[in-house]
């Protein structure tokens, strides 16, 4: 058993879609800069990255204050290019997240002897993206395991890309909200699924993670994170582990302080740091 937390939103709106949305096909239209051409950019932009995580940092360090241990920040650097990431890890910053294979793959290549980078993916997987997800440098962890064919797919694939690599860290998935547009299992599904996780060998279950109401106009997203924090109970006690061995990945750029009060472990905040991204 493998039983861990990783340092760390995904949409599940590009589940099933073969077509890229029409806004990563122009982020991939433009060239990747190598690392050393995007941490050379210096402009208003690099300085407002930073002053912004800065402060995302301090709310975050404030809201943890009296749960006595600080979340994983994951600056989630979706359809932005590769400067952004580097005025971000210029200012200390280490846990990335993205949402799209290939930019992941695009922004690791490009960032593959960056030391101490971690990558976290956290947007809707399907099966065939799988090989190409395992093979990006720096990949420390999958947010968004929400069937029992993904956890194994991503167990085989590590393992022959990686026999050397430590286990893979991830997590469950759950749909907390029953939306349509939202992946993830069924909260009922969620502990049988951690014991899937649980029992293959290359990866180490991390814990569980959702994604909570988008807006005050879609409700609070107070009744999410409960029903997660519920299903990482319920999985604790099917594994026969302590539940603070599992955490919790919830809480965006919306929400992230209010995840922080329902004992989320990692933030995933990506436009309050980064700015707006394009429209889809």
């Amino acid at each position: 058993m493998r039983l861990a937390l990783c340092v760390s939103s995904a949409s599940a709106l590009y589940a099933g879609v073969r077509r890229p949305p029409p806004a990563l096909a122009r982020y991939a239209a433009a060239t990747m800069a190598s690392w050393a051409e995007a941490s050379a950019a210096t402009d208003d932009a690099t300085e407002s990255i930073k002053a912004n995580l800065a402060s995302v940092t301090a709310r975050v360090a404030a809201a943890a204050e009296k749960k006595g241990s600080t979340p994983a920040l994951i600056a989630v650097s979706k359809l932005k290019p590769l400067s952004a990431v580097a005025a971000a890890h210029a200012a200390g910053h280490r846990d990335f997240g993205e949402n799209y294979v290939q930019e992941l793959a695009e922004k690791g290549a490009a960032s593959a002897d960056v030391e101490g980078l971690r990558w976290h993916f956290i947007g809707s997987l399907q099966s065939n993206k799988v090989r190409q997800l395992c093979g990006v440098p720096n990949l420390a962890c999958v947010h968004t395991v929400e069937r029992a064919k993904i956890a194994n797919a991503l167990d085989r694939v590590w393992g022959e890309l990686r026999p050397d690599a430590a286990p893979l860290a991830v997590f469950v998935q759950v749909n907390t909200s029953g939306e349509d547009s939202k992946g993830g299992c069924a909260p009922a599904d969620a502990p049988a699924l951690c014991e899937t996780v649980q029992a293959c060998e290359r990866l180490t279950l991390t814990g569980l993670m959702c994604i909570g109401k988008y807006s005050g106009a879609e409700g609070d997203a107070s009744p999410d994170f409960k029903v997660l924090a519920g299903c990482r109970d319920a999985a604790a006690a099917k594994l026969g582990v302590d539940v603070s061995t599992l955490g919790l990945s919830m809480g965006m750029s919306h929400d992230f302080e209010q995840a922080i009060d329902y004992d989320a472990t990692h933030v995933r905040v990506g436009s309050t740091i980064f700015g707006a991204r394009p429209p889809k």
